[in-house]
């Protein structure tokens, strides 16, 4: 696995975040049953920098916790066959033969400012973040409530998984 982890921002966390991010990403991988290495990054930036980037690709000029950019399309989340019958090119890289899953952005800020707001440590906040967007890399959505209740109990049971339960 290649996981690239980039810290945009000089608030500190106070904890090891690239192990939680690690932890997580492998959780996610192992309890999707994914049957590929998998090249991902992440970054870490800021309110404004999320923002700016959320207005880019969203058209919402607001600070949000996490953004997924997926490079797979999916069949079914999660479903990971058919991605044998497309040109190897289109989702491996071709000098590693790694899945290409797509980038995470998370704002250190939000994962503070959420911790606090919902009791719980940041080491959780982030993991919830990390385990959040790699459901959406997977092919994972919470536009309809039946998506919503999917998307949460897979969460659950990833952080489980990691011990970051809520506290």
């Amino acid at each position: 696995m290649t996981l690239n982890i980039e810290k945009e921002v000089d608030t500190e966390l106070g904890f090891d975040y690239e192990k939680v991010i690690r932890d997580v990403v492998e959780a996610a991988l192992e309890f999707e049953e994914c049957p590929y290495e998998i090249e991902l990054n992440v970054i870490l930036t800021s309110n404004e920098e999320i923002a700016m980037i959320n207005r880019d690709y969203r058209d919402l000029f607001v600070p949000t916790d996490v953004l997924s950019f997926p490079m797979i399309d999916y069949i079914a989340p999660g479903d990971f066959s058919q991605l044998d019958t497309y040109n190897e090119e289109d989702y491996f890289n071709p000098e590693t033969g790694e899945l290409m899953l797509g980038d995470i952005i998370i704002s250190v800020d939000k994962v503070i400012e959420q911790a606090d707001k919902y009791g719980h440590s940041k080491e959780r906040e982030l993991g919830f973040l990390t385990a959040h967007s790699m459901l959406h890399l997977f092919g994972y959505d919470h536009m309809e409530p039946e998506e919503t209740e999917v998307m949460e109990i897979k969460q659950r049971d990833i952080l489980q998984l990691v011990h970051l339960n809520r506290s």
